[in-house]
């Protein structure tokens, strides 16, 4: 076997290899963010007087009133995230949350210690997304081909 022919088969190998493995990356990322973003929705909402507080006297968010802010922020991490997990309407929901993310990091000056990392982590994994949009593994793909989009 020629060393042309080894390279074919390893590159048949390698794209074989990405049907499967691309599908089931994108699909993590998106249950991880989702879930990521989801829980902290709940934890607003479990102590709400403290999300109130926060919202007030920590978080900087910039434009909107705190009280605005509070219900908005909460309301975007209990409903975008079940868009984004399902794969429904991922690009735009991906895009919402990747900027949802900034100005989390944005508002709240203390994160950039401790959590920084995580967000932009969590950031590289949305704009994946946003980029790439949910994959095979999602309900954008079974509405798609449902309406002969692809």
């Amino acid at each position: 076997m020629n060393i042309q022919t080894k390279f074919q088969l390893y590159h048949n190998w390698v794209e074989r290899g990405k049907l499967f493995v691309v599908p089931v990356l994108l699909l993590f990322f998106r249950l991880w963010v989702a879930w990521v973003f989801f829980n902290s929705g709940l934890t607003k909402i479990a102590s709400w007087e403290s999300t109130l507080y926060l919202f007030e006297y920590e978080y900087q968010v910039p434009i909107l009133p705190w009280q605005l802010a509070a219900y908005l922020g909460t309301a975007a991490e209990l409903i975008i995230p079940v868009f984004i997990a399902i794969g429904f309407l991922t690009r735009p929901f991906a895009l919402l949350l990747f900027g949802f993310n900034i100005i989390a990091v944005v508002s709240y000056p203390a994160l950039w210690d401790k959590g920084f990392y995580d967000h932009q982590l969590w950031g590289l994994m949305i704009l994946i997304n946003v980029v790439w949009g949910a994959g095979v593994l999602s309900l954008d793909y079974i509405l798609s081909r449902k309406l002969k989009l692809k």
